[in-house]
This record gives structure tokens, C-alpha cells and sequence, in this order.
């Protein structure tokens, strides 16, 4: 059998800084607890290796802190949070490590600039996504008003008085639903400021994908099941009509893949090396 991996492939830049931050915290702390808010990436394999070094997960429970030792280490993943819980978490007396995805911090940053010149910001995404929730904060941290657009249909629905708008967009959006979104707001509100925050490491993936699906028999998406841009990969090789399966390891490889000739990898940008790894190993064995 031949096994390829995709050209670009598992984490991206702003998870494998989280773990790693998270990692450090450990390493650098011993005698202090170690919390994620929230599960630090959506994959069971990456948080239970986690869970084994220590690292205790704290349940989000919106603008009010879970419990924890004052003398602690809280972990931001890198979706970020709104500005008020670092600010209560700094209060309380844990140390904060901070993990955002930078790209995530620029448009913290963008969007609490443009709530400042009292725009009224409309961000495109899902409303129930941990980023959209963290830049959203910053809009209201400086009494501007935020809409949240999840697709051209909402779109179709915004009605705004301001003549200052602007569009940001959450960094893991597809670039053809962004653009969707961002068309029908232009007609609506012909004076609006476009901003094409979507990180590109989304599209490299995508792009990765379809390049190795003209070149195997089938594709194994390595990820967890809750990943958005996992479950994304999946349907891209499903569209382009190639043999695929969504796995989370190495242990739910279906049987009919040890029978084809030549076998593509590609994964999420939550999926860890090691896993990566042991799903080629098991190929390969």
C-alpha cells in the first residue's frame, strides 16, 4: 500500500501554540494546577494526553467564573474569550496565560478600533462559536452595537440606521460563504468596510485536500468529530466524489481501506501529530 499525507495538514499555527503554551504552563509550574476554560481544541486525543499531564478543564459557563484555587494557571484557548473574563480571572488571582490565536487578537483588536469610531459592527460566522463570542465582547466593552450574520439568508434580514458599518469575518469561515454574506450586506449598505479576517490556514487544507484526491483511491480525515473544519474536509472529498471516512485514530480505520492500492491522509487543524502518525503506522503495518 502507498500512504500520502496531504501537503499541509494537521495543526495550524494559533492550536499548536495553545497546546504548547498549555504544555509550558505545566512543565514551567509543577507545584501550581494547570486549567483550560473550556476544552483547549476539539479533539478527545489531544485533551486526553493533556489530561494525563495535569491539565484540568474548566466549564465555560458565560460571563460568571467557574471555581478555582486563586494561586492557579488558567489557559485562554486560542478562540478567545470577551475582555470582562480576562478581567475576572485576573481579579481573582490566577495567572492568565493567554493563548489566543494572534489572527483571533488582531480582529479583537480591529473590532473594538472600529466600535471606538462608532461603527456598528456586523461580524459573519456562528453566533455560537467561542471567537465570535470573544470579538463580540470587545464591540460592547465600547458601547457599539454588534450583529452577527451566520449566512446570506441572515443577511438578507440586516436592517442598520448607522451610515458607519463594518464586516469582519470569523477566522475559520468558508471563503465562498464569507463572500456570500459580504455581497448581500454590500447591497444593502453600499458605504460598508469589507474585512477579510478568515485565517488562510482553512483554505491550505482545503487546498491540500483536493490536490491528493486526484491521486489515491480513497481519504482518511483525521479529526475530531466536532471540529467544523475536520467535518469540512470530509465533505470536500465526499463532493469530489472520492471514497472517504471522517476517523478520530487509528483505531476506527475501516477494514475496506487495507485493500486499496494507495491511500490519502489529510486532517483538521485541531488533529495532533501523534495521531497523524499512528493512523500512517497502521496503514503501512
Amino acid at each position: 500500500m502507498i500512504v500520502k499525507r496531504a501537503e499541509v495538514l494537521g495543526y495550524c499555527m494559533g492550536v499548536r501554540r495553545a497546546v504548547e503554551a498549555a504544555e509550558r504552563a505545566v512543565r514551567e509550574n509543577p507545584a501550581k494546577k494547570v486549567y483550560t476554560l473550556g476544552p483547549l481544541i476539539h479533539n478527545d486525543s489531544a485533551l486526553e494526553a493533556l489530561k494525563k499531564l495535569g491539565i484540568q478543564v474548566l466549564s465555560e459557563t458565560g460571563s460568571e467564573l467557574p471555581p478555582v484555587p486563586c494561586d492557579s494557571i488558567v489557559v485562554i484557548r486560542a478562540h478567545g474569550v470577551p475582555p470582562e473574563i480576562l478581567y475576572k480571572f485576573e481579579k481573582s488571582g490566577c495567572e492568565v496565560v493567554n493563548a489566543t490565536c494572534p489572527r483571533v487578537l488582531s480582529s479583537q483588536k480591529r473590532a473594538a478600533e472600529y466600535a471606538k469610531k462608532r461603527y456598528t459592527v456586523i461580524l459573519a460566522g456562528d453566533v455560537n462559536h467561542g471567537e465570535i463570542s470573544g470579538i463580540s465582547g470587545y464591540v460592547r466593552e465600547n458601547d457599539a452595537d454588534c450583529i452577527v450574520v451566520q449566512n446570506e439568508e441572515e443577511a438578507e434580514k440586516v436592517c442598520v440606521k448607522n451610515e458607519k458599518v463594518v464586516l469582519l469575518s470569523q477566522t475559520t469561515i468558508s471563503q465562498k460563504e464569507y463572500d456570500k454574506i459580504a455581497g448581500v450586506l454590500r447591497q444593502k449598505i453600499p458605504n460598508i468596510i469589507i474585512c477579510n479576517t478568515i485565517c488562510p490556514a482553512t483554505q491550505e487544507r482545503q487546498s491540500a485536500l483536493v490536490n491528493l484526491c486526484s491521486d489515491v483511491d480513497g481519504i482518511l480525515v483525521v479529526g475530531g468529530r466536532h471540529s467544523a473544519n475536520t467535518k469540512r474536509l470530509h465533505n470536500t472529498a465526499l463532493s469530489l466524489n472520492v471514497k472517504s471516512e471522517l476517523i478520530e485514530n487509528a483505531s476506527e480505520i475501516p477494514s475496506d481501506f487495507f485493500k486499496l492500492d494507495k491511500v490519502g491522509i489529510s486532517a483538521g487543524a485541531s488533529t495532533p501529530d501523534f495521531v497523524i502518525d499512528e493512523v500512517e503506522k497502521a496503514l503501512k503495518a
